[in-house]
């Protein structure tokens, strides 16, 4: 597992981000006489040396640092799965990267890490994503939550805050935040910035001033809707506190998922620049469509549309055919979904509202289909759509 970690040691990228993407976390593999990185499913590891065994496991559980030398078990940590986090890590620009078995579980595991500290007041920013908002607002975790704008961050700060937590773009508004700006007023409280959507192709939020860059996987960076993950993109500190809770907890991401991840990491950037040039031209028509009411599209492009109808939203999901109606994004196929009713149903209504998920809401995950036959698909079901009379939100 040593060998796939060397390209971590560096902050500054070395190469091109699309060379980065087909590259990172396979570099040792010609010189093993491999081309595909191999799947390690071993949950357990053999060892003759059981005082070396135990000395590597208190070292582990005084820093969190990875075991030197041979894998120990499954929930230490997994040599197909470190390829993936070495990669990441080089995408985003950050010294370490930290998988789990979802998004939410990465969430988790840093509210944990920051609580385990007596830091459980969170700043947050509306909207995220439904099921964090959820974990955030039930207090599930002990902590407490206080919502508030992009410049009101540093006056919510106070002495027990342990993490400011912001989504750019937003899910599913497309809301856009200034991250220096907003990295600046957190002082010395971390920033973890949700970048599912951006993914390192659009932005960098690190570089930026994140401390920490949260990631569903099972979005972009799978790619394929077949892999179910989450990861933190940070620093070696971090990581180490973020792996202690992971073994602690059992929230491992399994090998053939990190295998996935990797492979959906060489295609990043091809498959995101295509799906945002498809969804830039399908903003365009929505914006000039009368049957349309708002179009939301971020100004740093990506493949994520969202739309507010004049008519029935339920309506115009019922009438799809080419794209999927269903949850989650990111796929190579278009999907489509109703956040008031599905994503973002478990926020409080009012809430939902306030932070502009309007009832009429749309949100478009841009595939890889052709964009005339996308438009038709969406033409058709735009069509006798029926009014609805419930008030817009802002």
């Amino acid at each position: 597992m040593d060998s796939v970690r060397t390209a971590t040691a560096s902050r500054t990228p070395l190469r091109a981000l699309a060379t980065e993407a087909v590259h990172a976390g396979r570099d040792d593999l010609a010189r093993q006489g491999l081309h595909a990185p191999p799947i390690d499913l071993s949950t357990t590891y053999p060892s003759y040396d059981s005082r070396g065994e135990a000395a590597r496991i208190d070292a582990f559980a005084a820093t969190g640092a990875e075991p030197q030398g041979a894998p120990v078990y499954g929930r230490l940590g997994n040599p197909t799965v470190a390829r993936f986090e070495t990669a990441l890590a080089r995408l985003e620009n950050t010294e370490a990267a930290v998988a789990f078995a979802s998004g939410m579980a990465a969430l988790t595991a840093v509210l944990l890490v920051r609580a385990s500290l007596g830091l459980r007041h969170v700043v947050a920013v509306r909207p995220l994503y439904g099921c964090s908002d959820h974990l955030l607002t039930a207090g599930l975790l002990g902590t407490e939550v206080t919502w508030t704008d992009p410049a009101g961050v540093a006056d919510a700060l106070r002495p027990d805050t342990g993490l400011v937590l912001v989504e750019s773009p937003a899910n599913p508004t497309l809301a856009e935040i200034d991250l220096r700006a907003l990295a600046h007023s957190c002082g010395s409280v971390p920033l973890l910035a949700d970048n599912t959507f951006a993914t390192p192709v659009l932005q960098r939020p690190a570089e930026q001033g994140a401390r920490l860059v949260l990631h569903s996987a099972t979005k972009y960076l799978g790619g394929h809707g077949d892999v179910m993950a989450g990861v933190v993109a940070c620093d070696e500190e971090f990581a180490g506190q973020l792996r202690q809770i992971r073994f602690a907890t059992g929230g491992v991401l399994h090998p053939l998922a990190g295998y996935l991840l990797l492979r959906g990491l060489s295609t990043l950037p091809v498959r995101v620049r295509a799906a945002s040039t498809t969804a830039a031209e399908l903003a365009g028509r929505l914006a000039a469509d009368p049957r349309v009411a708002r179009v939301h599209y971020p100004r740093i492009g990506g493949a994520m549309v969202a739309f507010e109808v004049e008519g029935d939203p339920h309506e115009v999901i019922g009438r799809v055919r080419l794209i999927t109606p269903a949850v989650s994004l990111g796929s190579v196929d278009t999907l489509i979904q109703h956040p008031a009713s599905i994503s973002h149903r478990i926020v409080p209504a009012d809430d939902r509202r306030g932070a502009g998920v309007s009832d009429r809401l749309l949100r478009l995950s841009v595939g890889l289909e052709d964009v005339e036959d996308l438009w038709a698909d969406l033409d058709t079901a735009l069509q006798e759509t029926s009014v609805v009379t419930t008030p817009r939100s802002s």
